[in-house]
């Protein structure tokens, strides 16, 4: 399968640099996959396509200021890292620009050495393991030095950092938003329960795999990298029981899909576990967690594109692009959703 059937070309003006000012402004696509037929609506009406008796499963990670700007000590060279996942105590996983002048040993120095990272392990396209050296607690020193890591396809300042984090947001970990979220609010979340829709959490922590693009010319030629994931047994408890009832399960974002469909292919039933996700969905792809999804519109060429159009049809989902083009709905992280569904 090639990678380029999943190209499209997308004005650059169509780009959110901004997210609205009410998160549940944005429009709302409903693509029904079973008949391919295209409608549209506002998200805030988003519980009319909702029934009493689903579970909604939303990802709870929390963004972190992941983007550090340090010096090379040897040398006094900027160097820009991008955290990606935590594998172990203070070790981090990371996204380094100019990675070339990193070797293992280098040291970088980060807001006068308040933060130091010395590098432990090279990989290739830019990966470096670190070990980050501090005095006091970790995530306050990143609170002091780090940016919000938003998208290079984003070029306006973000004034508000908490619109790059859901309102659901708890646990952190994570190098990106689960955009999806983003255009819950409280008082909405509020309503869905109301009418007696199960709303559960799961946790998965977005690492590399928004940030780098497909660089193969076949789909199944791609290596999908590692993201943490978890799932309580409460919330495992409520999916199986769903399934049991043949109750739709809709996942909000493609973080949450894939979470659930990991734990299927690997356990054959929802349960309390943790790992990490290395689960790649294109089409020809078996769902066993989940036939309804709500998320934004991606990237030409994504994984995600090709996970979207593995749960919806490809013929389907260009068509629902080809519309949302038409009609100049708002793309990627800062954009408008999608409802995909099979009634």
């Amino acid at each position: 399968m090639k990678v380029s059937d999943f190209d499209y070309v997308l004005p650059k003006e169509l780009i959110a640099q901004t997210p609205l000012k009410d998160r549940g402004a944005s429009r709302l696509l409903i693509l029904n996959k079973k008949s391919g037929n295209v409608s549209h609506d506002h998200f805030f009406n988003l519980l009319n396509y909702l029934n009493t008796g689903d579970v909604l499963v939303l990802n709870d990670t929390s963004v972190i200021p992941a983007r550090l700007y340090g010096i090379k000590e040897e040398t006094l060279a900027t160097i820009e890292i991008l955290l990606l996942k935590q594998k172990n105590s203070d070790i981090w996983e990371c996204l380094v620009k100019k990675s070339r002048k990193i070797k293992v040993g280098t040291v970088v120095s980060f807001g006068d050495g308040l933060l130091k990272a010395r590098c432990t392990k090279v990989y290739d396209e830019g990966i470096r393991d670190f070990k980050m050296i501090y005095d006091g607690v970790f995530y306050e020193i990143l609170d002091q030095l780090g940016e919000m890591p938003l998208p290079p396809y984003i070029h306006e300042k973000l004034i508000d950092q908490d619109r790059y984090q859901t309102v659901y947001n708890k646990y952190r970990g994570s190098a990106a938003a689960p955009t999806a979220g983003l255009h819950f609010t409280k008082e909405m979340l509020k309503k869905i329960a109301q009418k007696k829709v199960e709303i559960v959490y799961i946790t998965l922590h977005v690492g590399l795999g928004t940030f780098r693009p497909v660089q193969v010319s076949e789909v199944e030629d791609h290596n999908m990298h590692t993201e943490f994931y978890q799932m309580t047994e409460k919330c495992a408890k409520t999916l199986n029981k769903a399934k049991t009832d043949n109750r739709r399960i809709i996942a909000v974002g493609t973080t949450s899909l894939r979470t659930l469909e990991t734990i299927m292919r690997d356990y054959d039933n929802f349960k309390e576990t943790s790992g990490w996700s290395d689960i790649f969905i294109f089409p020809g792809y078996t769902f066993k967690a989940v036939d309804t999804l709500i998320t934004n519109f991606h990237l030409p060429k994504s994984t995600l594109l090709m996970l979207v159009s593995a749960l919806a049809g490809k013929d389907n989902i260009k068509k629902a692009y080809n519309e949302a083009i038409n009609k100049k709905y708002r793309f990627f992280s800062f954009g408008d959703s999608m409802l995909i569904r099979s009634d």
